[in-house]
């Protein structure tokens, strides 16, 4: 292996040197400082992502900064306004990327893997990471209506069929709505954007293909008109089909410059071009009908998202064909009816949005997140499966084998310790939840994952704090850099414990004591390392490693409670962390994570709310409503909110993690599990009770089985019925309606009326 002796730090050395850069082995040797030493640095998959998002950046500032001309995505137009507070200074910025608006909401049809975007001002991007499509309405006096630029614009998510965007914006006297869905099969899908634009004095509608996406510049090199001019054909390969003929199509290219402008020159309609070619990848076009006085014009695009064919003559049937799926996908899922309009709008969209990203394994988001990570699937699939949507579930966890190591390593990302831990919790909840005895082929995959957390472990013997503990690796990216992260540790207890429970379920009782004292015993450890922290930090709270001090990666620590129930509900160390965090790291009502993600993130502040509602303390509720405020119009969260813009700051516009956690926290106010019993309604707020409405949710899976529980408000008092159809024995059920006193229910008893307390 000659090039393990070969002098590559000298030669890069030298090379650096002489073209006056700094040392960048000794620049590397002193980032690595900052971290704990680990066997993995910076995974894989990471720097892949982060070369990408940087290499579009730095297109980004090639193309965008002096072109500022041209129609720009919302974003673009918001970050390069110096009057906008999203406004970003450029200077000697080598990438300039979507750090303001990261909002895009995706459409498709449940098991299909096509999923278009829809930005905040209805921008569709049909293909992933493609170029995109446009409208706007120009009068032939006046200023024109471009959604980019407009202030006045709405936006909606329907589902009632399907799922359909709808984008209206208007400028008087100009008025425009788009309707965007997918529509097909999951294996011949199609892109269709209904156009409505009317006005009242004469002006033209424009279908333009815009070289662009929300992340910024996406290439077309050329551009053709079909021959019965009912479409495009885009880079020669993708196909955008026009139900009307326009009245005049227009092409430009980069040195021309945008279409857009070349619509006001009089000679663009003296041009009879069909095709447009473009080296630099800036191509555009726009289509344009005529708009009459005080006439509307409806025009409906269509794109193919695969390379199927299709029948136009068929759309109808398509639509069908789409409706069926959702219909179909749905069935079983658990209802919520709560008098809360905007709650409801949002826990039915997350439903939605999990449907639509798991079409086998899961994906936590569907543009920049859309590939496999152990973590976001052990919460995505939860929700599912809390959600009752229990096959969808179990087809997801039979792919986990395919992404073990020989050695039982569950891998989506090198460096994750956490990730064991996480495929053996979800197994396990799949199993106490369906009463399913573990499938024979997951039986190995289990033995080799429970073992391999055992081997990770660092000896008990060394006099440190991480002392049996998990190795330093990379854990959650929002965390930190490389350390010995008790996130890891947690899991890792939850997964011993499943590994025990699910030997046992196989009759595997040698193995299943086996797991069990080795979950106990890294637990020892774990009690062990918090005691060290408590006494350096003067306090029980705790710190994401044993070696941090407090800050907002603590909000890792709180898995020991909100979900693996590891310490208990009161747990003064779980109590005390919740607190600071509570404290010190709230912005606008949310959890503002300054690591990474330097934004409002939601679904931790929904862990945090969950570790509230977990120990019966009210100010649950106030984080729910700041995370419902924080959502799209399309009942959508990114990965991280812009404390100012609102708009999403880092990550995927349409984060399924946060989607999950809504599903998850909204059933867990109507019944979760406790100390091997039900609790119910320890999360109902008394505004709900306030409306005198019906309240109710259910079939909803449990530990125990499924459960329908509805609430009754009368006068003052509350009457609670709930019907169980178990797995085995009732289980012993506990009442705790905020504002009511705790009941502990007897068995064979399915309602109970709450008396109002008078000193509530």
């Amino acid at each position: 292996m000659w090039w393990k002796w070969f002098p590559w730090r000298f030669l890069v050395r030298d090379a650096a040197r002489r073209q006056g850069f700094l040392d960048p082995v000794k620049i590397l040797s002193q980032l690595q400082n900052f971290a704990q030493p680990s066997e993995v640095l910076v995974p894989t998959e990471l720097l892949r992502s982060g070369v990408v998002l940087h290499a579009r950046g730095l297109m980004n500032s090639l193309a965008i900064q002096h072109n500022l001309d041209w129609i720009w995505p919302y974003w673009v137009e918001c970050q390069y306004d110096p009057q906008n507070e999203a406004f970003i200074p450029r200077a000697f910025s080598l990438t300039q990327i979507n750090l303001t608006h990261r909002n895009w909401t995706a459409l498709g049809v449940p098991n299909g893997t096509a999923f278009p975007l829809v930005d905040p001002r209805g921008l569709v991007t049909p293909y992933y990471d493609s170029w995109s499509i446009d409208v706007w309405i120009i009068p032939q006096e006046g200023e024109p209506l471009i959604p980019s630029l407009s202030p006045n614009v709405s936006q909606k998510m329907v589902m009632d069929d399907n799922l359909c965007v709808i984008t209206e914006s208007s400028f008087d006297p100009l008025k425009l709505q788009l309707k965007a869905q997918v529509i097909g099969s999951a294996q011949a899908p199609l892109c269709q954007v209904r156009i409505t634009g009317s006005a009242s004095v004469k002006a033209r509608l424009v279908v333009s293909l815009r070289p662009y996406n929300p992340e910024g510049v996406s290439f077309i090199n050329s551009i053709t008109l079909l021959e019965d001019s009912l479409g495009w054909q885009v880079n020669r390969g993708d196909f955008v089909y026009f139900d009307k003929p326009p009245d005049q199509c227009v092409f430009s290219d980069y040195h021309r410059g945008d279409v857009y402008n070349r619509l006001s020159s009089p000679a663009s309609a003296e041009e009879n071009e069909k095709e447009v070619s473009c080296k630099v990848g800036m191509a555009s076009s726009a289509a344009v009908y005529t708009l009459e006085a005080g006439q509307s014009k409806e025009v409906t695009i269509t794109v193919p998202l695969t390379k199927n064919k299709i029948e136009k003559e068929s759309y109808g049937d398509y639509q069908k064909t789409a409706q069926l799926a959702w219909k179909e996908s749905l069935q079983g899922a658990c209802s919520l009816q709560i008098p809360d309009e905007h709650f409801q709008f949002l826990y039915e969209a997350a439903i939605h949005t999990m449907v639509l990203h798991s079409p086998r394994e899961v994906y936590p988001g569907p543009y920049i997140y859309r590939r496999f990570w152990f973590r976001d699937a052990a919460f995505i699939l939860h929700a599912l499966l809390c959600a009752g949507l229990k096959e969808r579930v179990r087809r997801a966890l039979d792919c986990f084998r395919s992404r073990q190591t020989a050695q039982g390593y569950f891998l989506s990302q090198e460096g994750e310790w956490d990730s064991n831990g996480e495929a053996l919790w979800i197994m396990r909840q799949y199993c106490e939840m369906t009463g399913n005895v573990p499938p024979k082929e997951w039986k190995e995959s289990i033995h080799k994952a429970g073992k391999w957390i055992c081997r990770k472990r660092l000896s008990n013997n060394l006099l440190s704090p991480h002392a049996g503990l998990l190795p330093s690796g990379f854990s959650a990216e929002h965390l930190g850099p490389n350390d010995f992260y008790y996130w890891d540790d947690f899991w890792a207890v939850a997964g011993l414990k499943a590994a025990a429970f699910l030997c046992a379920a196989c009759k595997d009782n040698d193995e299943a004591i086996y797991f069990e004292k080795e979950s106990r015993a890294l637990l020892e450890s774990i009690n062990q390392s918090l005691n060290k922290v408590d006494e350096r930090l003067k306090r029980l709270a705790i710190p994401a490693s044993p070696y941090r001090r407090l800050d907002t990666g603590a909000i890792g620590s709180l898995v020991a409670s909100y979900p693996l129930r590891v310490f208990e509900q009161n747990d003064p160390r779980i109590l005390d962390t919740a607190d600071f965090l509570m404290k010190n790291c709230l912005v606008h009502g949310g959890f503002f994570h300054d690591m990474t993600h330097s934004g409002i993130n939601p679904y931790l502040t929904l862990h945090l709310a969950q570790v509230l509602l977990r120990a019966g303390d009210p100010r649950y509720f106030g984080l729910m409503t700041a995370v419902a405020k924080l959502a799209s119009p399309t009942g959508q969260w990114p990965e991280s909110v812009h404390p100012r813009t609102g708009g999403g700051c880092m990550g995927d516009g349409q984060h399924v993690w946060a989607a999950a956690e809504w599903a998850l926290i909204i059933r867990n106010c109507f019944v979760r599990e406790e100390n091997e019993r039900l609790i119910l309604c320890s999360g109902i707020p008394q505004v709900w009770l306030g409306k005198k409405q019906m309240i109710s949710f259910g079939p909803a899976p449990t530990s125990f089985g499924d459960i329908q529980i509805s609430l009754k408000p009368q006068g003052q008092n509350v009457l609670v019925q709930w019907r169980g159809q178990w797995l085995a024995k009732e289980p012993p059920i506990d009442i705790q309606l905020p504002g009511f006193a705790s009941v502990r229910i007897s068995p064979a008893t399915n309602s109970f009326e709450l008396k109002a307390e008078i000193d509530k």
